[in-house]
């Protein structure tokens, strides 16, 4: 869609949804009362005005952004509410959110901040101290189902918060909490002047559900949501309370209105997109060369944020409660075998054939995208079939005459591969993997089936022999601990066990240990190394590529720096319409 039809398409939205049009985008916005202490955000001096038009999938199941745990909850509330602390998008870098600043004693368990005076809500009563005591004594009270309350504790025990002063607040942990910085910086602060009342009275639980009048949920965000239709949209207005500034020191954010589009599933926002109903795009790997040509007819552009965060890889169960012949579970417990697999996998192939050729090879738990925590020094398994067979061998494994391979007592060797069957990619790969495995004379079933019955295999029954899987990842290891731990739930090749299993298990556990009780951050990178070390050399995870993350935005707007990590709109407040 050429440009001059595009402001046409979204003057007639916003004219419907009773929002100013993009017009008011060039008019200069009428002067605001400066913050005593606000935040300065980088970036080329932009307008005011204007609408932003957002998807998503799915609606909400919650605005209370304690009780949300999907991405459909949570990503409406991005702009609506803050943390003390907040990562960069582009460096990853811890920096001040509505703590300005934050000091930690000696021993490491003790955290002081002090709040950004004149700090207010969305509805422009002050942010104090009270409110971040508010927060934690919901997240820790038991009756109230969150995420945040696993992850903000330290040797089983929940974090102690006392209030120093209005501004002021002291945090003390049990042990040395190195990953605190980021995860406090996950908790969202609410509000105690609007839902003290309704703790008190044990309704938490059904406060600020999707039926809430919009005027009732306050943050201190960019934006305050407006309205809310369900299936259809939610509508955002900037915050005039908003406590960052642009490098002029004119309070933030430039564009006024969010228009956030509800759709059923990922083509709906393709064709959104495509029909100039939506300003962004989150382009898939194997959609990109289409993207990329149609770029200039749809005026917009096709941003690379380099390599992803999340992985794919294959997984064969170690578990002695599998119920899978000794002969088999040897197998899938060799060192030896696990890296022969590895170098079997054409990880080219999977990044040509899935990712159209817009991925990375991934050899260790860790992405280059994470660019404090990744260790580029693991070993790595370059597709090498004769490798492959070589270290076969070593573990005594033959391949006979008739083409089979068997291991030192005669067994074929022979298994299932499952994945979820819903997502393509995944299906790809399985498909790609049993080719190469099947050429070492492995012999090799590929079944997809359900997700829920694939979850219900891996937490429950542990009946599955191989499978193909993914992890979302991210900036800290330690989020990932269920997964690495010996004891973790997640700990797919064989959870929760009572006592390491092996050698090398042991040290993973006592490296997360050490990394999760040290504050200084380059020993926590220290130990962290150690551990991709391990994980790259036995390889329980078996991992294949990890593709590039790319987006497509509109030209009309200024200050887009998309990152993996930050997305494109990291820096949402300082985005603008040209």
């Amino acid at each position: 869609m050429r440009g001059s039809a595009l402001i046409a398409l979204v003057t007639l939205v916003a004219a419907a949804f009773g929002l100013p049009g993009v017009g008011a985008a060039t008019a200069p916005h009428p002067s605001l009362p400066g913050l005593p202490d606000p935040k300065v955000m980088t970036g080329q001096p932009g307008r005011y005005g204007g609408v932003f038009l957002d998807s998503q999938q799915s609606d909400p199941s919650t605005f209370n952004p304690i009780l949300a745990n999907s991405t459909s909850s949570t990503g409406p509330l991005a702009n609506v509410f803050d943390g003390l602390v907040e990562a960069n998008g582009k460096t990853t870098d811890i920096e001040p959110g509505l703590a300005e600043s934050w000091t930690v004693s000696k021993d490491g368990r003790t955290w002081t901040f002090t709040l950004r005076q004149g700090l207010q809500w969305a509805d422009g009563a002050p942010v104090t101290a009270d409110d971040v005591l508010f927060t934690f004594q919901v997240v820790y009270d038991k009756r109230i189902p969150n995420s945040a309350a696993d992850v903000l504790k330290v040797a089983g025990q929940p974090i102690e918060v006392t209030k120093v002063n209005a501004r002021t607040v002291q945090f003390h942990t049990a042990e040395p909490f190195g990953p605190f910085l980021r995860e406090i910086g996950n908790a969202s602060l609410i509000p105690q002047h609007v839902l003290r009342k309704a703790y008190d009275a044990g309704q938490f639980n059904q406060t600020w559900g999707v039926n809430t009048p919009p005027s009732q949920i306050v943050g201190t965000g960019p934006y305050k949501i407006t309205e809310y239709r369900p299936a259809q949209r939610i509508v955002y207005d900037r915050n005039p309370h908003y406590w960052k500034v642009d490098m002029r020191g004119q309070r933030l954010p430039y564009i006024d209105h969010i228009v956030l589009t509800i759709v059923p599933n990922q083509n709906a926002l393709r064709l959104l997109f495509q029909g100039g109903q939506a300003d962004s795009y989150g382009v898939r790997p194997a959609e990109y060369a289409e993207f990329a040509r149609g770029a200039r007819a749809g005026n917009y552009t096709v941003y690379d944020g380099g390599p992803s965060f999340g992985s794919e890889f294959l997984t064969f169960n170690q578990n002695t409660a599998s119920g899978m012949p000794g002969y088999k579970l040897r197998w899938f417990q060799a060192q030896k075998f696990r890296q022969a697999v590895s170098y079997a996998i054409d990880r080219q192939a999977i990044i040509n054939q899935v990712y159209a050729g817009h991925a990375v090879p991934e050899y260790g738990p860790e992405s280059p995208a994470d660019k404090f925590f990744f260790d580029p020094h693991t070993m790595q398994y370059p597709y090498n079939l004769q490798k492959a067979a070589a270290v076969l061998a070593e573990a005594g494994f033959k391949k006979g005459t008739d083409g089979v391979l068997r291991d030192a007592d005669g067994h074929a060797v022979q298994f299932v591969i499952t994945t979820n069957a819903d997502n393509p990619d995944r299906v790809a790969i399985g498909n790609i993997i049993r080719q190469d495995l099947t050429a070492l004379g492995m012999q090799v079933t590929f079944a997809p089936e359900a997700f829920n019955t694939l979850v219900a295999k891996l937490t429950d029954s542990f009946k599955w022999e191989a499978l193909v899987l993914g992890l979302t990842g991210g900036i800290e290891p330690a989020d990932g601990q269920n997964v690495w731990k010996s004891s973790g739930s997640l700990h797919m090749w064989y959870p929760r066990q009572a006592k390491p299993a092996t050698p090398w298990e042991a040290e993973i556990d006592r490296y997360f240990d050490l990394a999760a009780t040290t504050v200084d951050q380059n020993r926590r990178r220290d130990y962290y190394n150690q551990w991709q070390e391990i994980v790259a050399e036995q390889v329980p995870l078996i991992y294949t590529a990890i593709p590039h993350a790319y987006v497509a935005v509109r030209n009309k707007f200024g200050n887009i720096e998309f990152t993996a990590f930050g997305g494109p709109f990291w820096n949402f407040p300082v985005i603008y319409i040209k």
